[in-house]
């Protein structure tokens, strides 16, 4: 994958496919191998898909200092500014939800349309995780080996049934998300920064075509923050994918069904 200066940073990325560009970020301290490649691949039938490692994992660069949602979504702009892309489809999961909403406030003329997947908007208004999945999340990374983690957090992402039926699938994506580990350093300052987030008030400002989509048995970022999201963007299109979690591509094809048609019935030429 080659990299790009955008801002202080060089931010490792990839390109797949050809067509309108379609621009996905990532979540919290997972790199864009986390994209489960089935999903890639569908979506570069007829898209070109950029894809890239946010600040702090993957092969970008990784400051130990202080990030922000803010950061993230200018680091965002940057990867499109260095690719020659004025205005695109933004598409981002969990945290990268959460840049997408700042993408799309902050950057409402390079945003085509936006789709927000299992996150929140934080604040007072936001629905908590219940402390079992909190617990999980702040538990210490320090002395636990990076498989261990990943299994650790699999409650987080997947339903009981679908770990059961499916963990030989989750183990054999474990090689592929430990090639570019993220630090547990890298993952606190990620983590820092989406306390940082507060969009509930500017949400009404994104004007661009908006669908909100999570899993309805989301134990991380429940389901309801993606109802507060929907009902503050104008016109926001919400889609509740049932018997799935967090990773609600465990559901790909649903969710291609409802994706694909949004974003191009919202072509960026018009």
């Amino acid at each position: 994958m080659p990299k790009i200066q955008a801002g202080e940073v060089k931010l490792n990325y990839d390109v797949a496919g050809k067509g309108e560009p379609l621009l996905m970020i990532m979540g919290l301290g997972a790199s864009s191998a986390v994209w489960d490649p089935e999903l890639i691949t569908d979506l570069a039938r007829t898209l070109r898909v950029i894809t890239f490692d946010n600040r702090g994992t993957g092969q970008s660069d990784k400051p130990d200092a202080p990030y922000s949602i803010e950061m993230f979504a200018d680091d965002a702009a940057g990867v499109l500014d260095k690719l020659d892309v004025p205005r695109a489809p933004i598409f981002g999961v969990s945290m990268g939800g959460m840049i997408g909403q700042e993408f799309a406030v902050r950057h409402p003329k390079r945003t085509a349309t936006v789709t927000l997947g299992c996150t929140t908007a934080g604040g007072t208004h936001s629905v908590p995780p219940p402390p079992e999945s909190l617990k999980i999340l702040t538990a210490p990374r320090e002395g636990v080996s990076p498989e261990e983690v990943i299994r650790r957090g699999w409650p987080l992402g997947h339903t009981p049934k679908y770990i059961a039926e499916h963990r030989y699938l989750l183990e054999a994506a474990i090689p592929r998300l430990l090639k570019y580990p993220t630090p547990p350093f890298a993952f606190q300052r990620q983590l820092e920064a989406t306390y940082t987030l507060k969009t509930y008030d500017r949400l009404p400002q994104i004007k661009a075509p908006t669908l909100v989509v999570t899993g309805a048995e989301d134990v991380l970022i429940p389901a309801k923050n993606s109802e507060i999201i929907a009902a503050r963007i104008p016109g926001a299109k919400l889609h509740l994918i049932s018997g799935v979690g967090h990773a609600f591509m465990d559901a790909r094809e649903e969710f291609l069904k409802v994706f694909l048609p949004f974003v191009k019935s919202h072509p960026i030429a018009a």
